[in-house]
């Protein structure tokens, strides 16, 4: 455990030691708070945050992979990972310290959007319900971005590679749930495979989420593939540590 927490304070601390972390919250801010306005929040004339959740996943895409390519591709790259290694943690203590240190680095990001709720609070009488859980479900999807750049970032020591494979698996998630995507899969192989497909989608656990209906499958959903991407990392960095 102290192990853990060490890697941890580690990890969160350096996110704050250089200007790209604060480089990173501006534009994720900037982008976040902005697009609804864009998409006419004012002339839908509704006080919700919908328009902000539903364009979360699209942001996620980028932004995630983005912070997850330097958890152990820099390691890499630097050596300091043998380094790391050998120093009196495990190494599921320091994939579990980096990922968590990483995790609450975008729960602040989400947290810094706190003017929006201002806003439509504001504007009108907004269900915080919905909004509470719409945060839930977007901090659970960031974990699950997160855990695959993660896998990503522990497999090539290049950071640009690890961001591309991360948002190209993270893409492949989120729209596996698009209706041309089934039509495809169900035409060309079988419904019970477009149905997987389906079930697979962060989009499809995430909207359910965001409407308010919290149920277990979807969140279960998250916390399966947040620790299945998190144990893959771990069995890569074992067998490097052994070799």
């Amino acid at each position: 455990m102290q192990g853990f927490l060490a890697v941890l304070k580690r990890e969160l601390k350096g996110y704050f030691a250089t200007p790209v972390a604060y480089v990173f919250l501006v534009i994720f801010l900037f982008a976040a708070g902005l697009w609804p306005f864009i998409q006419k929040f004012f002339e839908i004339q509704q006080a919700d945050l919908r328009l902000f959740f539903s364009n979360l996943p699209v942001l996620f895409m980028v932004f995630v992979p983005a912070v997850a390519m330097r958890l152990w591709a820099e390691e890499r790259k630097s050596g300091s990972i043998e380094l790391l290694l050998t120093l009196p943690i495990t190494v599921p203590q320091a994939v579990l310290g980096k990922f968590f240190a990483a995790w609450a680095f975008l729960g602040i990001a989400l947290l810094l959007t706190f003017p929006l709720p201002w806003v439509v609070n504001y504007l009108g009488d907004p269900d915080m319900g919905q909004i509470v859980t719409g945060y839930l479900g977007s901090f659970l999807m960031a974990g699950g971005f997160l855990a695959i750049g993660s896998f990503f970032s522990a497999l090539t020591k290049n950071q640009v590679i690890s961001f591309i494979l991360s948002v190209v698996a993270c893409t492949i998630l989120v729209f596996a749930d698009n209706p041309t995507t089934l039509d495809y899969l169900s035409s060309t192989l079988s419904p019970a495979i477009a149905s997987i497909a389906e079930n697979l989608s962060f989009k499809a656990h995430f909207e359910s989420i965001m409407r308010g209906v919290v149920e277990f499958k979807d969140i279960a959903y998250f916390v399966i593939l947040i620790a299945a991407w998190v144990y893959a990392s771990t069995l890569i960095l074992e067998e490097r540590k052994a070799n």
